[in-house]
Order: structure tokens, then C-alpha cells, then sequence
């Protein structure tokens, strides 16, 4: 599943330029109107973006994670919301059906996934189950030749845009061997959503309660046929997610640091711009080098997440994703709070963007598992080797 270099050199271009012409402007109505411009949306269709990660057989591009990282990078170079609007079709919502699915599955739903004519996201969090993900309370009973389904999801990112979810519930008893994966259509009747959250950044971001009430589903949406392997699906997704995020993280690290040294180099104090002062060299130098090992990390993860099996799960490289993820989403966090300390009183003020995108990268450490979380996972791989 990789696309051949010079296609995706051309691809990769195409991206850059969108990202330059079409999305950097756009940044500030981006924060005015807390939304993605509808005309941006049907651009980012029509460059293929929503299917970037779903092979080409099933209507989408077909990049590698290695490709993928590539270009997730040079989106991190803009507001965080653009990505977001087609991140769930890229990556959680719908690596489970490709990973684990039927074929009857993935016909009926990878090319609507891939052109965005269906947005799908990953319901998973619940108001009590969030880091322990196997204690999720949401049920699934079995009636007949359907399930019904009572319970909160949480926190679920692009639940407003959805038209579908990649849903986890409880078929079972206690523990992870009880949960089960399902296709959950969105205007399946007894699906309401919460008001939409008000966060601390990232606006144009859509997230909100999912709330299901006796929601019918039949047996043939649970992923893959079989009940009760629905949290290896999810964890297999997540390794994904993690390095999909890591990357992320690192693109928005490059702009901070461009936006930074520009800014260091047009402030004057004491007669001098400040660049010329070594204790904001360091700051710049320090951003510098340690986006440089966070970009390493991800490049090499991502040649080994190619390697493995695919839709296998590998202890190694799930451990070495927690170790990107914890590490370049910790990482953009320093490069941000050093971007407004050079910027001086001028970072704390909304016009220049290193505020904003100091708010915007401080979540990317809490989803798709804290660090904390991968602190835990790393910690029982070494023990566990």
C-alpha cells in the first residue's frame, strides 16, 4: 500500500501549495467563525485528502505510514482544525474497518470514507472510561439478529460533521474481551448529540457528546463479524493514530520555530534585533535540535510500522509509537512556550499566531492516550522483554 515516488512527490507538492495558498490564509477567519470553510472542504475532497490512507482498490491513494507521515507533517504547518476535518476518515474512523473489517465491510464503506462524501469518527471515550478504555460501560445486547445499544460517548471528535461511527461497546463481561467494535450509522433512530464543547484551542475543531438511547444495530455492523475482539481493533488503531499525531506535532514545531526566528530577527532591542543575543540563540537552537529528533523518531517509526505485517499487531513497534508520541507531542509543547517567550509581551496577544498555537498544541498530549498512557506502555514493553 504505498503510492510510487513520483507520485507522490507530485502529491506532496500539491499539498504544500494548498497549505501556502489556500489554508495559511485562511488561519484568522479559521479562529473569527470557529469553523472550516465549506469551499476548503471541497477542496480538500477533491485532492483525495479524506482517503489518504485507504488503498487505492477501495477508492482512496494508498499511502504508506511513512508517506502518510510526510504529508501530515507539512499539514502541521497551518491551524490544526484544517486537518482535523478529514483526520477521523485518515486514521481512527476508519483503520478499523481496513484493519479488521469483512470484504462486504470494506466495499460498502472505504470508498465513501476516501471521497468524503462520508465522514466517520472513532467513539471510544466515555465520561467514566477514557485512559482505562476497557472499562467502558456503553452495552451492546444481543436481540435476535441485532444489538441494542445504550450509553455516552465522549469527547468524540467530528461527531457534528459524522455521518457514521466506528463505535466500541461492552458485549461481553468485564474487561477488554468483552468489548466489540461496531458500524453505528449516525441517524440510526435513538442517537442524539451534546452541545458542542467549548476548548481551550483548536477552534474549528468539532467535538461533542454522542449519546445513544436503544439504538438498534444489526449484528452484521459489529467489525470483522466477530464480537469481542473490538479493543484489539482499537489498540491496533491507535499505534496508527500515535505516529499519524507525532508528525503532526512536529509540523506545527517547524512553524513555531519559522514564525520565532522571523520574529528574532525583526525585534530590536537595545539596538540590536534580539536574534543577536545568545539567550535567545539557545531558545531557538534548543526548539531546533530536539524537532530534529522528533522528526527522527518518526521517520524511523514509521519505516518500521511499513515492515511489520500489516493489520498485525507488533509489541516493538507499538512501544517505539508511544515513544514518538510521547516525545514529539511533549516536545512541541516546549517549542510553543519558547515561541511566546521570544516573541516577548507580543506572544501573549492574539494577533501573533504563536498564541493561538500555543492553545492548539497543548491537546495534542492528552488524545489518543496521554503521556502518561505511553509512559505506561513503554514501561511494560522493557519490563515485559
Amino acid at each position: 500500500m504505498t503510492l510510487d515516488a513520483e507520485s507522490f512527490s507530485l502529491l506532496r507538492a500539491s499539498v504544500q501549495r494548498f497549505i501556502d495558498e489556500r489554508l495559511k490564509p485562511a488561519e484568522d477567519i479559521l479562529e473569527e467563525t470557529d469553523d472550516v470553510p465549506a469551499d476548503i472542504v471541497s477542496d480538500m475532497k477533491e485532492m483525495g485528502l479524506f482517503g489518504i490512507s485507504i488503498p487505492e482498490n477501495y477508492g482512496g491513494i494508498g499511502l504508506s505510514m511513512a508517506q502518510e507521515c510526510d504529508v501530515v507533517y507539512d499539514l502541521g504547518h497551518t491551524a490544526l482544525a484544517f486537518r482535523s476535518v478529514f483526520g477521523t476518515n485518515v486514521g481512527i474512523g476508519s483503520q478499523g474497518i481496513l484493519m479488521d473489517g469483512t470484504e462486504e465491510q470494506k466495499q460498502a464503506y472505504l470508498p465513501k470514507i476516501a471521497s468524503g462524501e462520508l465522514i466517520i469518527s472513532f467513539a471510544l471515550t466515555e465520561p467514566n472510561a477514557g485512559s482505562d478504555a476497557a472499562s467502558l460501560q456503553t452495552k451492546a445486547e444481543l436481540d435476535g439478529d441485532h444489538y441494542v445499544i445504550n450509553g455516552t460517548k465522549r469527547f468524540i471528535t467530528n461527531a457534528p460533521r459524522a455521518g457514521a461511527f466506528t463505535l466500541m461497546a461492552r458485549t461481553g463481561g468485564p474487561g477488554a474481551s468483552g468489548i466489540s467494535s461496531f458500524i453505528v450509522p449516525a441517524d440510526t433512530p435513538g442517537i442524539s448529540l451534546g452541545k458542542p464543547d467549548k476548548k481551550m484551542g483548536q477552534r474549528g475543531t468539532k467535538t461533542c457528546d454522542v449519546v445513544l438511547e436503544n439504538v438498534r444495530v444489526p449484528a452484521a455492523n459489529i467489525i470483522g463479524g466477530v464480537p469481542g475482539v473490538g479493543f484489539k481493533t482499537a489498540m491496533k488503531v491507535l499505534d496508527r493514530g500515535r505516529l499519524h499525531l507525532s508528525a503532526l506535532a512536529c509540523g506545527m514545531a517547524e512553524r513555531l520555530l519559522d514564525d520565532a526566528v522571523a520574529y528574532a530577527k525583526e525585534r530590536r532591542q537595545f539596538g540590536h534585533p534580539i536574534g543577536d543575543f545568545q539567550l535567545i540563540q539557545g531558545m531557538l537552537a534548543d526548539s531546533r535540535a530536539e524537532l530534529y529528533a522528533g522528526l527522527s523518531m518518526v521517520r524511523d517509526c514509521a519505516q518500521r510500522y511499513d515492515a511489520k505485517t500489516p493489520g498485525k499487531s507488533d509489541p516493538e513497534v507499538s512501544m517505539l509509537a508511544s515513544c514518538t508520541k510521547m516525545f514529539c507531542t511533549e516536545m512541541v509543547g516546549r517549542v510553543a512556550d519558547r515561541a511566546v517567550q521570544i516573541h516577548g509581551g507580543a506572544g501573549y496577544i492574539a494577533e501573533y499566531k504563536a498564541e493561538r498555537f500555543y492553545r492548539d498544541v497543548r491537546l495534542l498530549r492528552l488524545y489518543e492516550g496521554t503521556t502518561q498512557i505511553q509512559q505506561m506502555i513503554i514501561a511494560k514493553q522493557l519490563l515485559r522483554d
